[in-house]
Parts: C-alpha cells; structure tokens; sequence
C-alpha cells in the first residue's frame, strides 16, 4: 500500500504545493513509512458508514461522482487491502459498472457529518455479477435489501483521513432521534408535573 500522497500529489501538484508553500509539510508526510493496509481505526469507521461517494472515469476521461447508500456496514472490509459492497437494482443508467469495464481506478469519499471526519481512499475497483461468486455474494448482501445483482470489489491502494475544518455537521433522522428523544421524554414529564401542579392549584 502506498501513501495518499504518493498517488495523488502529482508533478503538476508538487508544484502547486512548491509555489504556496505546502510542499515541505507535504513531503515530511510521504517520507513516513506507508500504511501496510486498513487499521483498526479504518475498519471501524468504514463498517458504521450508511453512504458513500464514488468516483469513476469514463473511456473519454469524464470523471462520474455516484452517492451509494444502504443501511450501516454494508460497505465492508473484507482484508486489510479490500473493501466491497452488494450492488442493486437501481436506475439501470449503469454509469459506473460502465467506466469500470475501461478504467478500473476509482476514488472514494467516506463521510461522517456529526463528527467532522472524512476518509479518502483510492483504489482499482472490479464489478461482476452475482452468480459468479455465491460465497461473495452472500457475504455482501443485506437483509432485506433485494436481490443482489452485482459485486463490487476495490483493492485500496491508499488512503487518508482529511482536515475537517469545512464539514459541516449533518444529522440523519436516527441521529437526530437518538439525541432528541432522552429531551422529547423529559418534556413529557414536565408537562404532566404541569398539569398535575395546575390541578392542585385549582382545588
């Protein structure tokens, strides 16, 4: 496994970084030794993931962003240096298993908007359809998600976890009830003790 660097910073890129003054911090970081695979930090991250952006490149170059989602964990590591997910039927655009059939490198982006936390991982995905690896399919299927059309597979090259000083915090309806019903409950006492106060006070 290489570094985030060692693929994404470029010529062009250290150049950039040469002329704006980042490339001395940026080359101290590449110097470190590499990530041999996924981490325990990484794996855990990536299994309480509920969606996830990918991108892939067309035989014309045209970069694709497609948002995936499902329920938590149905992104899964399957080793230290891969990582897949059961595919369904969808709009049948099919945009991304298409690029995948001339360029295999793909680009991911993991989010975790209430807690500020991105990771980026490159890797070389492959697709293909379900009836051609049972025992993959059956681990990458999700209860109650239909029938499995498609795996995809993506052997991570390299990864990083980015600044979160732009991210701004979102919440799902889970999230949003799991913080609000302990107040939600709280009020509802309230509002009986209310009650039972007024009706005291009426006698």
């Amino acid at each position: 496994m290489k570094h985030f660097g060692d693929i994404a910073f470029t010529d062009h890129v250290k150049a950039e970084q040469e002329v704006r003054g980042s490339r001395e911090m940026y080359a101290g970081m590449t110097a470190r030794p590499a990530p041999t695979g996924i981490g325990e930090r990484e794996a855990a991250f990536i299994s309480m993931r509920d969606s996830f952006y990918m991108a892939t490149v067309s035989e014309d170059g045209w970069p694709y962003i497609q948002h995936r989602g499902g329920p938590r964990g149905f992104l899964k590591v399957l080793s230290d240096t891969q990582i897949g997910f059961a595919d369904y039927r969808g709009n049948r655009q099919y945009v991304s298993v298409g690029n995948l059939q001339t360029e295999q490198r793909v680009s991911l982006f993991l989010m975790d908007y209430p807690n500020r936390a991105r990771l980026k991982v490159l890797g070389r995905a492959s697709v293909q359809d379900a009836d051609v690896d049972k025992g993959l399919a059956e681990e990458l299927a999700i209860e109650g998600q239909g029938t499995v059309e498609r795996l995809f597979t993506i052997e991570v090259e390299a990864f990083d976890w980015n600044c979160p000083q732009f991210i701004t915090p979102r919440f799902t309806e889970a999230e949003l009830s799991a913080s609000l019903t302990p107040m939600v409950e709280e009020l509802q006492l309230l509002r009986q003790e209310n009650a039972f106060l007024k009706q005291e006070l009426g006698r």
